[in-house]
C-alpha cells in the first residue's frame, strides 16, 4: 500500500516510521534540516521503553515528486492546513482516502453531519474553503491520536509516552470504505493500535476536553502539566474547564465517558509539555483557532457559557500575538 504522511513531525515521523518498518511503500512531505537528515539518515523513532526503529521511507518537499497514493495522513497541526491545501493534489487518485490527525475542532466538523448544521463552514480553520476543494468532501477521513512525541533533533522523533490508545479513523458521515479500512489494515500490520469508528466527533471531544484540563495553564505559565497542578487553584481551574467542555459535549449531542478524577490522577504525574506550547516555545504558529477559538465559537451558538476557557484563551491570544505567532 502507498501510503504518504504530509508532515513528519512529532506525529508523523513516529506513523512513518512504523509504517515504513512493516512493508508499507511510504513516503514523507517534510521541509528544512528535517528532510534533509531523513535523506541522508533515515528517520529513527526512539521509544519510550528505551527501544528504537529505524526506517527510510521516500521524503521530498514536494508532492510532484511523489505522485498519487493510496492513502494519505495530513499531520501538520492547523495552522499549515492552508498550505496543504495548495500542495496535496498530486498526491490524490480518485479514491484516495485523506486522514486528518490533528487537535481540536477539525475544519471538516460539520461534513456529514446532519441536521440544520450539516455542511456549516469553520472559515477560521478553513479559509475560503481551500481544503474543502482540494481534498473534497468524500475522500475525508477523521483521525484523533492519543501517544505523545516530540522532535529532539532532525531526522528523530522521540515517544514521550505509549500508545496503547493509539489512533481512532473515521469519516465524517460514519460510513466506511475499502479505502479506509485498508489504511486501518496497514495501521494493524506495523503494529499501531487503531480504531475505526463511526463516531468520530465523540473520540475529537474527548482528546479535547483531555487538552483543555491543562493545555492553557501551561501555555500561560510554560511549564509541564505536571507543574500547573502542583498549585490547588490551578487544580480547580482545571476542574472548571473539563466541566465547561462536558457541558458543550452534551449539547452538541456527542457522548464521551470522560472520568475527570482520572484526568486529573493522570496530570499530577505527566511531565511533558502539550504540542501547543511546544510551539509557542519554538516560535511557530501554535492551535489556538482549533482548540480555543473554535470550541467557544460552538459554545455561544449551542447557548453554552464557557467563562473559564474564555478567559484563558484570551490571555493566550495576547501572549501568542506579542511572541508573534498569532494574528493580530
Amino acid at each position: 500500500m502507498k501510503i504518504c504522511i504530509f508532515g513528519a513531525g512529532a506525529i508523523g515521523g513516529y506513523l512513518a516510521g512504523f509504517l515504513a518498518k512493516s512493508g508499507a511503500d511510504v513516503s514523507v512531505v517534510a521541509r528544512g534540516t528535517h528532510l534533509q537528515a531523513i535523506r541522508e539518515r533515515g528517520l529513527t523513532v526512539e521509544l519510550a521503553d528505551g527501544g528504537s526503529v529505524h526506517a527510510r521511507p521516500k521524503a521530498s518537499d514536494k508532492p510532484t515528486d511523489l505522485g498519487p497514493q493510496d492513502a494519505v495522513i495530513v499531520t501538520v497541526k492547523a495552522p499549515s492546513l492552508p498550505s496543504v491545501a495548495d500542495a496535496i493534489g498530486p498526491l490524490l487518485g480518485p479514491e484516495t482516502p485523506v486522514a486528518f490527525l490533528a487537535n481540536g475542532i477539525p475544519w471538516w466538523y460539520f461534513l456529514g453531519h446532519g441536521g440544520p448544521d450539516d455542511g456549516r463552514r469553520l472559515p477560521l480553520l478553513d479559509p475560503g474553503d481551500r481544503l474543502r476543494t482540494a481534498v473534497g468532501p468524500e475522500r475525508v477521513v477523521g483521525g484523533v491520536i492519543w501517544p505523545a512525541s516530540s522532535v529532539p533533533s532532525p531526522g528523530v522523533i522521540k515517544m514521550i509516552s505509549g500508545n496503547s490508545r493509539g489512533t481512532f479513523l473515521g469519516r465524517p458521515d460514519g460510513r466506511t470504505t475499502p479505502g479506509l479500512e485498508a489504511l486501518a489494515e496497514a495501521f494493524r500490520a506495523a503494529e499501531l493500535p487503531v480504531t475505526v469508528t463511526p463516531k468520530i466527533r465523540d473520540v475529537i471531544w474527548e482528546k479535547l476536553a483531555f487538552n483543555l484540563s491543562a493545555g492553557p495553564m501551561c501555555v500561560l505559565t510554560r511549564s509541564p502539566v505536571k507543574a500547573t497542578y502542583e498549585e490547588p487553584v490551578l487544580v480547580e481551574t482545571s476542574r472548571r474547564l473539563m466541566a465547561e467542555a462536558q457541558a458543550l459535549i452534551q449539547a452538541v449531542g456527542c457522548a464521551v465517558d470522560f472520568d475527570v478524577d482520572r484526568v486529573v490522577a493522570t496530570n499530577t504525574k505527566l511531565g511533558h509539555r502539550p504540542s501547543v506550547l511546544q510551539d509557542l516555545m519554538a516560535g511557530r504558529p501554535m492551535e489556538i483557532d482549533a482548540l480555543y477559538s473554535v470550541p467557544l465559537e460552538l459554545a455561544q451558538s449551542a447557548g453554552v457559557p464557557m467563562p473559564t476557557l474564555a478567559m484563558l484563551a484570551a490571555l493566550i491570544r495576547v501572549r501568542a500575538r506579542e511572541e508573534g505567532v498569532y494574528p493580530r
